[in-house]
């Protein structure tokens, strides 16, 4: 009781007693927030793996990685014609670069190469897309 006292002779009041337009009142404004010696980290730039280990939580997550060499359309009668050694013309011309696509989203072009009797990919240019926010 002693401490209610002594708030009421002060002119201090609990928080139980202001109404909500003293407590709007008293709210830092942008002002009072600009002078206070801290910087705000940018509100546009997301926060960025630091380190490999930030990014562990990803490694196992399945993604499906495409390499398309050229693209042609044709009709279903067309197709249905095609048989073993039948040749399929493609967009694309010899030496040009492919599209390397990672979950339908183009990322990058490369060149085929052969490794160990098997066909790989060289990343040649990567694509950089911009945030649709």
């Amino acid at each position: 009781m002693a401490d209610e006292d002594d708030d009421k002779k002060d002119g201090k009041k609990k928080v139980s007693d202001l109404d909500l337009a003293e407590l709007e009142d008293s709210r830092p404004t942008k002002a009072d927030d600009a002078d206070d010696g801290w910087d705000d980290p940018p509100t546009d730039i997301p926060d960025k793996p630091r380190s490999a280990q930030d990014l562990e939580a990803v490694y196992d997550i399945p993604v499906k990685v495409s390499a398309v060499l050229g693209k042609s359309s044709m009709q279903v009668h067309e197709l249905l014609k095609l048989g073993r050694g039948a040749v399929v013309e493609l967009d694309r011309k010899v030496g040009e670069a492919i599209d390397i696509y990672v979950n339908d989203r183009l990322v990058a072009r490369g060149e085929v190469v052969v490794v160990d009797d098997r066909l790989g990919i060289t990343m040649t240019e990567i694509i950089k897309t911009q945030n649709k926010n």
